[in-house]
């Protein structure tokens, strides 16, 4: 009886001493070995209890306890250091196209979801102002102009008077008909680039069947006439495809603000894939083209409608003039036209509107002017990724 008791206790011992002892100095003989001492350790630290001086020493019950801990408070501390060393996690950046994205958190039936919100961008106008008797007015101030997008008012966010470089498409009907016209077009054309601001950069496109990029974005009047000179005078009438095209191409070149597409014809569509109405929609897009149309067609021509609707919808005007002599004169007009205008900018107010059609009506009045009549684009779809 007494003996099994001894036994019992020895057992308990034993368990008790491999427990508090023995464990203690297995853990301690697999850490790594110190350095030699002309070498402190990588990820030692000020104030670091050291270890002990001979790792093959038994511990006592409490000494052991002291290590066990002290090696807990290490671990705890280099996991501290571990997580204090990682740089923060930065926020991902949306592209820089279009609108950027904010996310916001969510409240009330959300929870902790995410609302994903889209900045609206400036609308950018650029208006030409006229008396009644069509006179241009060029020197009036912000105060003069009010804007409504929808029929709700908006706040001038950005103004000012311009004579600014542009992007110009120069695009011109090169069908049959108008083989015994491009002569004096063409000629009226470069006095239109000879007018310009210098720093222009000019493209030309020739349309029959297809359009023709015969001369990329240049300065150079050489390079311009040249181009205008590329004359086939055969085939269809392709011009929704072509003012198509010349936006694109407009839009694909970001170096300037300011666009405007001359196109010039003698008669209507009647080759395009594309639509009236999708020519409109490139044109009425954010910092789209404001076009100035030249008609070389009858008083009854069905082309007419057409140029009328691509040029004032985009704060441009359609000429229909009487006859070829005054295709020249008119050119010369849209040139005082472009260096004559004003750039309004607005953020519309309703940021959460459906992306639809918005119309634009602009205001100007002064009270050292009767009657005034702006002439800017009358709406715009807002591009993709925009509210």
């Amino acid at each position: 009886m007494h003996s099994t008791a001894r036994r019992g206790a020895a057992i308990l011992f034993v368990i008790f001493f491999s427990f508090f002892v023995l464990f203690p100095i297995s853990q301690a003989q697999t850490q790594p070995q110190p350095q030699s001492s002309t070498q402190a350790p990588a990820n030692s630290q000020a104030g670091q209890q050291p270890a002990p001086a001979d790792d093959n020493q038994p511990m006592s019950e409490e000494e052991a306890v002291k290590e066990m801990q002290r090696q807990l408070e290490q671990q705890q501390k280099q996991q501290g250091q571990s997580s204090a060393a990682q740089p923060p996690q930065q926020p991902s950046q949306a592209a820089p196209q279009g609108a950027p994205i904010v996310a916001e958190p969510g409240t009330g039936d959300q929870g902790d979801m995410f609302v994903f919100k889209k900045q609206v961008e400036e609308v950018v106008l650029h208006a030409t102002v006229v008396d009644a008797q069509q006179r241009l007015v060029p020197n009036l101030d912000r105060s003069a102009f009010s804007i409504t997008e929808n029929g709700v008012p908006q706040t001038i966010t950005s103004f000012r008077r311009e004579d600014v470089p542009v992007e110009l498409g120069i695009v011109i009907d090169n069908s049959g008909s108008m083989q015994d016209k491009r002569d004096k077009v063409n000629e009226a054309v470069l006095n239109l680039i000879r007018a310009s601001n210098r720093d222009d950069q000019v493209f030309v496109v020739n349309f029959g069947r297809n359009p023709y990029l015969d001369q990329d974005f240049t300065s150079d009047e050489n390079l311009l006439q040249a181009a205008l000179h590329q004359v086939s005078a055969k085939g269809s009438t392709a011009l929704y495809d072509a003012v198509v095209a010349s936006s694109t191409h407009l839009r694909s070149n970001a170096k300037l603000d300011k666009k405007v597409l001359l196109v010039i014809t003698d008669g209507k569509d009647n080759m395009s894939r594309e639509t009236l109405q999708e020519a409109l929609r490139k044109v009425q897009q954010p910092n789209g083209p404001v076009v100035y149309a030249i008609g070389l067609v009858g008083v009854q021509s069905e082309g007419r409608e057409a140029l009328e609707l691509l040029a004032e919808g985009s704060g441009g005007v359609a000429y229909f003039p009487q006859t070829l002599d005054d295709v020249n004169s008119i050119t010369r007009t849209v040139a005082h036209d472009i260096r004559t205008q004003y750039r309004i900018a607005y953020k519309p107010t309703n940021q959460n509107a459906r992306p639809e059609y918005k119309s634009v009506q602009v205001d100007a009045r002064s009270p050292s002017y009767g009657k005034l009549t702006v002439r800017t684009r009358s709406g715009y779809y807002p591009a993709d990724g925009q509210r």
